[in-house]
């Protein structure tokens, strides 16, 4: 697939992105986190983790493709669109939840961590792989956010099934920087990708959720 930009060009999207708003996503990094450590430990509320997985989207939309990608990509606006048109989705969830998030198990519990530990390993990918701060994904950005919402989605009591499209539709897009522009981190998008459609399609295959 022909992109309308060079990968010289989206990583000078990273390098402004990151030189502005650094540390937000190193606050978003802190808070998912330790979101994410306490869920699994069973001590924290549903609503808390979907505030989360939703300040992830908005941000990733307006943030990143509407004030950066925007610039290169044209179609940054659909997915700036679509972005927080889940970021809207997770904070419905949210308002609807009670109780405490339910501790996933078996094979559930290790795919959905595996996805969600990468995620949050995403930003170091790029230092390993020879990219230079400030021009490389970081956090706070649509791969390790569809990542970490991967790991979510795979692990959850009672999301609806829908919820999985766009961070299916993501995972598509997005995975094809890691072939036509070389980014090694986003590789991980196939899996994840894969993962929540079989997911979806085949709801009992990873094993059932565990009552809410």
């Amino acid at each position: 697939m022909q992109l309308p930009f060079s990968r010289d060009a989206f990583l000078d999207v990273f390098g402004a992105y990151n030189s502005r708003l650094w540390l937000a996503a190193a606050l978003l990094w802190v808070a998912t986190a330790v979101a994410h450590w306490v869920w699994l430990r069973g001590g924290v509320s549903r609503r808390v983790l979907l505030i989360v997985l939703a300040v992830h989207w908005a941000w990733s939309g307006i943030a990143y493709h509407w004030l950066f990608f925007r610039s290169i990509n044209p179609a940054a606006t659909i997915f700036a669109a679509l972005f927080v048109l889940q970021a809207v989705l997770f904070v419905w969830l949210a308002v609807a939840a009670r109780g405490r998030a339910t501790v996933p198990t078996g094979v559930r519990c290790t795919v959905g961590a595996a996805l969600v530990v990468y995620g949050l390993l995403y930003p170091f990918i790029g230092f390993v792989v020879g990219l230079d701060y400030p021009r490389l994904p970081l956090f706070a950005v649509p791969c390790p956010t569809t990542l970490v919402t991967a790991g979510f989605l795979v692990a959850a009591v009672k999301v609806p099934r829908f919820v999985a499209v766009v961070p299916i539709l993501w995972a598509a897009v997005g995975s094809s920087a890691a072939f036509t522009l070389g980014m090694t981190a986003d590789l991980a998008l196939v899996i994840a990708g894969a993962l929540l459609t079989f997911d979806l399609v085949v709801p009992t295959a990873l094993g059932r959720r565990a009552a809410a």
